[in-house]
């Protein structure tokens, strides 16, 4: 188990990766040990499922950070998505292992990227941003993204602790 940094750490950069990488260990964690019945049964009124989730988090990984920041081009920006709706959709080819595996390279690529630039840097040219002149700063797209985790994780607690009463970190 991963804890949260040490409330001794007062530098913005490693507090704001520590907080992300604490995160997306819980967001593996939670759904370690979940049978795959589970895994693929929505327990809300939105619809979506574990496996759901922990794909969107692999688009937001890869729209936020490989797209969004650093402007490269990339394949399936909205891969999460239903064709032709806005709802979260893993087909059923997709497996825990599989999106567990793209989940874990998004997060590496996404520390690559990060590493290599200071946090004031500027999203480039090209990237996701409306309008295109919009260049938002790195550790605003940093804070974004870990709150959108911290949202995304909690709402995962919940789920969890429906399907069958797992609670805590």
């Amino acid at each position: 188990m991963t804890t949260e940094p040490p409330d001794t750490l007062t530098d913005p950069r490693e507090l704001l990766l520590g907080y992300l990488d604490h995160y997306r260990a819980a967001l593996l964690r939670k759904l370690d040990g979940m049978p795959e019945a589970d895994l693929r049964t929505s327990r809300l009124p939105s619809g979506w499922t574990p496996l759901d989730l922990l794909k969107h988090l692999a688009f937001v990984e890869r729209r936020w950070f490989r797209w969004g920041f650093a402007a490269e081009r990339v394949e399936e920006i909205w891969g999460e998505y239903r064709p032709g709706s806005s709802a979260w959709h893993a087909d059923d080819s997709d497996t825990l292992d599989g999106l567990r595996a793209l989940f874990l390279d998004e997060c590496a690529r996404s520390r690559a990227i990060v590493a290599a630039a200071d946090l004031q840097d500027t999203a480039r040219t090209g990237g996701a941003f409306n309008p295109p002149d919009h260049h938002p700063a790195l550790i605003w797209i940093l804070f974004h993204v870990l709150q959108e985790y911290a949202r995304h994780v909690g709402h995962l607690d919940i789920v969890r602790e429906l399907s069958d009463a797992t609670t805590g970190e």
